[in-house]
């Protein structure tokens, strides 16, 4: 039986309720994620020869569970941790964790207790991850982001680092082409690795493999890194932990930089000691020769600089930067303008404020192409600021704001107050400022009121033109409802305003479209049905859901379509007290008669006895 992604992430999360009040949330991960570790690879690879993971005698999660409810229990973990890191060499990775250190887990019965608690957890049998065939779906990478997503958020602004929100990783992933790999010997990189989402996410996106390399600065991190590789299925990638811009690790037998096909990062943002660690103006790795030196308090560019040395001759990659890197004066300037001459930006792409844990800040990403970068004659922009949810004091990227930057900027296509094509002339005018606002005005026109028309009745000529849309789908449909008003500039309603329903219903253009839209859907619906009627164990949900989407997308593709409220595939609260959700996609009450029938006819029943006790009382 499949894992359940809300099953598992509620008992880990239980777990680390278990933590709670002997350290800071920062540190639940170094507990949490070791024994989400440990039973992942005992459950995948105990017993098995050859396997990438050697799990030793007395180095399994099922001796931690022989160790519940006795004294020493802390102590036994702490032996079987060091017996399964000496065996895979992970010193220094799995075993930073002190699981019998009684300040953080108390002292005597209470660290009995809260251990034997916390391997009980992860003992529930509907956890066996040797029988998740949900490789495609990756539950178990899933549910490491979420831990880390809940970690960034209860750690506080510092340490949130160490995070790339998933659909910040899935947008590079797609815009950089890393889809196009056609062998496992084609590389990517990332010199700020963090904890490996970013990286991952765009490794996924690859239907043959690719060879990973990443470095990470902080310690704690690398490790998460090197876990989360393990945990996805990479557990032969190359992770290093050191300064990437003091002493960058993977280099060539003569001391130059080594170069890869992909390269993404999310470096920390502005980092003020970047050049810590060595001479900027006599680096080693020729990293600025050209561009010029970043400024000495601010290293953004210094990662940029880093990402584009780090390229093969017609290497792609991506860097998430703050959108300051677009428009800052003095030395950003000269390193802008070098940069933009070579022709390496593909593209610019900025994103919502306050995604990222760790700022609130709006961040952007810049694209890296190099491949014919000496031809580019523009830079792709997108304005994707306005397309978020909140989701508790952070906002997030849903499905369709993902999908429209993928595509939008994956086919170039230009679309008002949203993208378009910026000419290296028109950005040379502008003195290089790369600011996106000056190139894309993304404000909503002001709803301006027409007194006039209040007072003296009929409608603005250009109300009625807003409505351009319609006109396309119905071009005669406007002379059926309105007629040119004796005042200029005005139109006249024709018609009594409680017939206007009826009258747009049977105009013969809604009746013919309706059936047009009717049968491309019955089309697509047909053709899907025999996909979801045959679903089965070895499925790829994810894989699944994106043809069907694309699918849809394709079936309405040469078709004018109107939307009166976009997508509505999401989760919307009703009922703030009972914590009730409902969707439009799924309406709850279909749910509800679906899979919950019985219950729902004993609700009733129940307070329906309530009602007539109420009565006679």
């Amino acid at each position: 039986m499949a894992i359940k992604k809300s099953e598992l992430y509620s008992s880990l999360w239980k777990s680390c309720d278990e933590l709670r009040g002997g350290m800071d949330a920062s540190q639940y991960k170094d507990y949490v994620l070791v024994l989400l570790f440990v039973k992942y690879v005992s459950d995948k690879y105990a017993g098995k020869k050859y396997a990438s993971i050697v799990i030793p005698e007395g180095g399994s999660f099922q001796d931690m569970v022989s160790l519940k409810g006795k004294k020493d229990i802390g102590e036994g973990i702490n032996t079987i941790i060091a017996k399964l890191a000496e065996a895979n060499n992970l010193k220094g990775v799995i075993d930073v964790a002190d699981f019998d250190n009684s300040d953080k887990l108390g002292k005597g019965k209470e660290m009995v207790d809260r251990l034997s608690n916390l391997v009980g957890i992860f003992q529930n049998e509907s956890f066996d991850f040797s029988k998740n065939k949900a490789e495609g779906d990756d539950i178990l990478g899933d549910a490491y982001e979420y831990l880390m997503r809940h970690f960034a958020t209860e750690s506080g602004k510092s340490k949130g680092q160490f995070y790339t929100p998933a659909e910040v990783s899935r947008i590079i992933a797609k815009v950089i082409g890393i889809s196009h790999v056609k062998s496992q010997e084609q590389t990517i990189y990332d010199p700020t690795r963090g904890s490996g989402s970013l990286l991952l996410k765009a490794a996924d996106e690859t239907h043959q493999g690719v060879t990973i390399y990443g470095q990470e600065r902080d310690n704690a991190t690398a490790a998460l890194a090197k876990m989360n590789m393990i945990l996805d299925g990479n557990p032969t990638t190359e992770i290093w932990q050191d300064n990437t811009l003091s002493t960058p690790y993977f280099k060539n037998p003569d001391g130059t930089l080594k170069t890869f096909d992909f390269a993404v990062a999310n470096p920390p943002f502005s980092d003020k000691a970047w050049s810590n660690g060595f001479d900027p103006l006599n680096d080693l790795y020729e990293r600025f020769k050209g561009y010029g030196i970043p400024p000495a308090k601010n290293g953004d560019y210094a990662f940029l600089l880093h990402l584009i040395r780090s390229l093969k001759s017609k290497g792609k990659g991506a860097i998430i930067l703050p959108h300051g890197v677009l428009f800052r004066g003095n030395a950003e300037t000269e390193i802008r303008k070098n940069i933009i001459r070579k022709g390496f930006i593909k593209g610019i792409i900025g994103l919502p404020a306050n995604l990222f844990y760790g700022t609130g800040i709006p961040a952007c990403i810049i694209v890296i192409d190099k491949e014919n970068a000496e031809s580019r004659k523009g830079i792709f922009m997108i304005d994707a600021g306005k397309g978020f949810v909140k989701d508790g004091n952070k906002n997030r990227l849903r499905e369709q704001d993902i999908h429209k930057i993928v595509d939008v900027f994956n086919k170039q296509t230009e679309n008002p107050k949203y993208s378009r094509m910026v000419s290296v002339e028109e950005i040379e005018q502008n003195e290089y400022n790369l600011n996106i606002p000056r190139y894309i005005d993304s404000q909503k026109a002001e709803d301006i009121q027409d007194i006039e028309a209040h007072l003296l009745g009929d409608i603005p000529e250009q109300d009625i033109d807003d409505l351009d849309n319609y006109w396309q789908v119905y071009p005669t449909l406007k002379n059926a409802l309105f007629t040119i008003s004796s005042r200029k500039g005005y139109i006249t309603l024709t018609i009594p305003p409680e017939v206007i329903k009826h009258t747009i219903f049977s105009h013969p253009e809604f009746a013919d479209y309706t059936l047009e839209i009717d049968a491309a859907f019955k089309k697509w619906k047909d053709e899907c049905i025999p996909i979801l009627k045959n679903l089965d164990v070895d499925t790829k949900p994810k894989e699944v859901i994106h043809n069907l989407s694309e699918s849809i997308l394709a079936s309405f593709a040469d078709k004018d379509l109107i939307a009166g409220d976009g997508w509505k595939a999401e989760l919307s609260r009703v009922n703030q007290k009972k914590d009730e959700w409902d969707s439009e996609l799924v309406p709850r009450q279909f749910m509800i008669n679906r899979y919950f029938a019985e219950e729902q006819n004993a609700i009733v029943q129940l307070e329906a006895e309530r009602d007539a006790f109420s009565r006679q009382m």
